[in-house]
């Protein structure tokens, strides 16, 4: 029996039948099915925590002065826009036209490159470098629906379950759950498995999967892939094939780059990196999971580019040579705005010229603490010196909206 946040809702009802070709194994992590979505929004529509973000977003001054009465009306707008909502691709239909505003709202504009490559007819496991908790897939999915592809089922950490509509939305948008609480002996290895095995099944079952390189968002700016994630990736397949290279081939992975030119955390990374930096455990604070999506969501980002690579083909001695090859397509794909580059020669890169007009990167660090500024600046400066560290390949043009 699985119970949603919905002040103790039973949904055992509506998740007794075995839908969409998933095992009941993975009922704890898959995504909610089209008899699930009126339950689910029904309960969304009553959320004071999702009428409140909203409210801050659409109206911050009116939010801030008249909280009731704005809140109030924004929570009427929400249900009156999932009122006639009933499935999955419905909802997501709303979801794109809602983040082709949010777009428009708080960026300078999306671009994105080797999509028109992608075969519409072959199912993917994308694995992209992570800055940001539910954008990072969610602007891939808005490239592919742009593009005319499927969407991707979304991996999520356990973690978020504690961000209550947030976690409801990704489910609702495809989104399925990785355990990363159990952290080691057999109860670690049972949840890889799972995870495994619910990627195997959905690219079987004609569904893309994206998953982040590595647990936890590179907070310092440095993108790599970790071994540990391929290794996870062919427990599935560990008792009928043992050649690394079929399995690969197998899952279609397609490395994605995504970059945008200003962070909307980076004040909040810079802090949880000077603690660590100093020696010491850096301890989240409630509900700061929820301030992070929702930070990252309506912040503003100025520029976003986001890169399709190549799917993995040819011969791959272990996981670590799977990992090395993602990351060099992610480093030759991601984007390096001129927020990198001044970043970058004030950290003291070498070759590095600083643009000369960078006002909105200017304001940033002077507003940053001084005992931030050097982790700050950091994020921007590392994707620039891993750049001079791989080599580069050409990249299909750029698509703008």
């Amino acid at each position: 029996m699985v119970k949603n946040f919905c002040r103790g809702r039973d949904l055992a009802i509506v998740r007794r039948r075995n839908d969409a070709g998933v095992g009941m194994s993975f009922e704890a992590i898959r995504p909610y099915t089209d008899e699930e979505v009126p339950v689910v929004l029904d309960a969304l529509a009553r959320d004071e925590r999702l009428a409140r973000t909203a409210a801050s977003f659409v109206a911050p001054l009116l939010s801030r002065w008249f909280g009731p009465p704005i809140r109030a009306w924004v929570a009427f707008r929400i249900r009156r826009l999932l009122r006639p909502v009933r499935s999955v691709g419905e909802f997501q239909q709303l979801l794109a036209r809602a983040f082709a505003w949010l777009v428009e709202e708080t960026t300078d504009g999306f671009t994105y490159s080797g999509v028109e490559v992608l075969d519409p007819k072959m199912r993917y496991l994308f694995v992209s470098n992570h800055s940001d908790i539910a954008l990072d897939s969610a602007f891939l999915n808005y490239a592919l629906h742009l593009a005319g592809h499927p969407t991707t089922r979304i991996a999520f950490g356990d973690n978020l379950l504690s961000t209550g509509y947030a976690a409801e939305i990704m489910r609702l948008n495809k989104g399925f759950v990785v355990n990363r609480s159990a952290k080691a002996g057999k109860a670690a290895f049972a949840a890889m498995l799972e995870t495994s095995q619910f990627i195997r099944h959905s690219i079987e079952s004609g569904e893309s999967v994206w998953i982040a390189q590595r647990e936890g968002r590179a907070k310092d700016g440095c993108d790599r892939t970790d071994a540990a994630i391929v290794k996870m990736f062919t427990l599935a397949y560990r008792k009928e094939v043992d050649d690394l290279s079929e399995v690969v081939a197998r899952l279609g992975i397609v490395p994605v780059a995504i970059s945008y030119e200003y962070d909307p955390c980076d004040m909040a990374k810079a802090k949880e990196l000077a603690v660590k930096a100093a020696g010491g455990t850096y301890e989240k604070e409630p509900g700061e999971d929820l301030r992070s999506v929702t930070t990252g969501v309506l912040g503003q980002k100025g520029r976003v580019h986001l890169h399709v690579g190549a799917p993995l083909s040819g011969t791959f001695a272990d996981p670590e040579a799977v990992a090395a090859e993602i990351d060099r397509q992610i480093v030759a794909g991601f984007k390096l705005f001129p927020s990198h580059l001044w970043a970058a020669a004030r950290e003291g890169v070498a070759g590095v010229a600083a643009p000369s007009s960078v006002p909105r990167m200017r304001r940033r660090v002077d507003a940053c603490p001084p005992a931030l500024r050097d982790t700050l600046l950091l994020q921007y400066a590392n994707p620039v010196r891993q750049a001079q560290a791989r080599p580069t390949v050409d990249s299909p043009s750029a698509r703008a909206l």
